[in-house]
């Protein structure tokens, strides 16, 4: 269009030719920079692209951990439930056969009466409570709380 309009104005055609030449640069060297650019938005387009697939396996990783750990909490979870009903069996038998008491000590049958008169998982609390890892937010960052949702995986990439 610039060169249209130079030719109208009229005088020298060498001044239009040079005009016309001038502004055929001026487009190269624009055409150059949009070049140049689009180049280096390419490259850094496979950057994002290949952090993003790192991250995805990180994060695949992640997740695979997060089940595995949750698999063995649950199985030490069910041991321990195994282990306490045992126990309650146990504490049970204890106080209703009466060779039990005889072989117990007075203290020993007090502390048996109390944790059988009682829930043994709540007389257990106790002890759990004491234990190197503290779990007093529990409520708060319960494992069943715990949920990852794999849909945001299936999410359409453009």
């Amino acid at each position: 269009e610039q060169g249209l309009q130079l030719l109208e104005l009229g005088g020298s055609v060498e001044e239009d030719y040079i005009r016309i030449a001038r502004c055929f640069e001026a487009t190269r060297q624009r055409c150059c920079r949009l070049e140049q650019d689009g180049r280096r938005a390419r490259e850094q387009l496979a950057r994002v692209e290949a952090e993003r697939a790192a991250l995805e396996v990180k994060l695949k990783h992640a997740r695979n951990q997060v089940e595995v750990e949750m698999k063995k909490r649950h199985r030490a979870e069910a041991e321990l439930e195994k282990q306490e009903r045992k126990l309650q069996l146990i504490l049970e038998l204890l106080m209703r056969e009466p060779w039990g008491n005889e072989a117990l000590s007075r203290e020993q049958c007090s502390v048996l009466s109390s944790l059988a008169g009682r829930r043994l998982g709540a007389a257990l609390a106790h002890i759990r409570r004491s234990s190197a890892v503290d779990e007093s937010c529990q409520s708060l960052l319960s494992h069943s709380d715990i949920s990852y949702d794999r849909t945001e995986d299936d999410v359409v990439r453009s």
